[in-house]
């Protein structure tokens, strides 16, 4: 399950986004929220993995 959170970040000419998605621990079974700072085209990658 995945949460998609995207803000635009601009950093001189970069552009960047940070992705938010939600991830269920398999031993406790809560989730936790990973974050990451990357360039828009990666999201949708970065979002599908698990």
């Amino acid at each position: 399950m995945a949460k998609k959170t995207v803000a635009s970040l601009q950093t001189s000419s970069k552009r960047l986004t940070k992705a938010i998605k939600m991830v269920k621990s398999p031993k406790s079974g809560s989730y936790t929220f990973v974050e990451s700072v990357m360039t828009p085209e990666a999201v949708n990658d970065w979002l599908s993995k698990k």
